[in-house]
């Protein structure tokens, strides 16, 4: 089993669109992914039709009174299984901060869900590098960055690849890492620009999959759909079919 964390400091990267599409991928694939909604504002629970979750059947749950994960798995869009978030788990930091033993619990609760039918773990983190984002950090082996096309985007990256070198150390061990640039505007030569600087400055771990700019990605989490199940023939699908065959090829994925 791989446990993938999607992870990016930046907001409006595609984070939670590449969670919960490159999920659908593999639901499609036949592969019954977990998805794990680590962010407080709850935008992939969202995505996938569930709302208004009480704390008690959330991902706060687990953290706060130890309740199992795999209790707290739903069936969501097709092969999809989903452990939600909701507010309180926003108060986990200032709970917890101090409290170093806490950044493995969900490694623990991870490894005792006896999820041994899914092959892939993905968490869609939150933005801030808190004791959530720690978390997900250190239960996962592979770390997911989407990057949009644009500068700041960019220089957001540096900072991310530099703390994930300090935590390297620190765990004494080595994140398989990808980036994926998004929101790609194949019209605009700025896009362009940005894809082969990243390129450049980040070599082979970046993705020759490039997720394009699509009303269908931004309209289809009003529909709780993924991106499948709301424009099977859209550029958005094509793209994160893409992107998971170039992640199973280069072994990123779990089989």
């Amino acid at each position: 089993m791989s446990v993938i964390a999607v992870f990016n400091q930046k907001g409006g990267v595609g984070k939670t669109t590449t969670t919960f599409n490159l999920a659908a991928a593999l639901a499609r694939a036949g592969r019954t992914p977990v998805a794990i909604d680590l962010d407080p504002q709850s935008h992939l629970s969202l995505a996938a039709g569930v709302r208004n979750v009480p704390s008690a059947e959330s991902v706060s749950a687990f953290f706060q009174h130890s309740v199992p994960l795999a209790q707290l798995e739903q069936n969501v869009a097709p092969g999809i299984r989903l452990v939600p978030a909701s507010l309180d788990l926003s108060k986990i930091d200032s709970l917890y901060g101090a409290d170093v033993s806490m950044t493995r619990k969900l490694k623990t609760g991870i490894e005792e869900a006896g999820w041994t039918d899914t092959p892939n773990v993905l968490i869609d983190c939150c933005p801030m590098l808190g004791v959530l984002t720690l978390n997900a950090l250190i239960a996962a082996d592979r770390v997911l960055i989407p990057v949009s096309a644009d500068y700041l985007s960019l220089q957001g990256v540096h900072r991310i690849n530099a703390a994930l070198d300090v935590l390297q150390r620190k765990l004494g061990r080595t994140f398989v890492r990808r980036v994926v640039v998004t929101r790609y505007d194949a019209r605009r030569k700025l896009s362009f620009r940005i894809y082969r600087e990243v390129q450049e400055t980040f070599g082979p771990i970046v993705c020759e999959t490039r997720i394009h700019e699509s009303v269908s990605l931004a309209e289809s989490p009003m529909h709780a759909k993924d991106i499948f199940a709301f424009a099977p023939s859209s550029q958005g699908a094509t793209d994160y079919r893409m992107l998971r065959e170039e992640l199973d090829s280069t072994g990123f994925l779990a089989p």
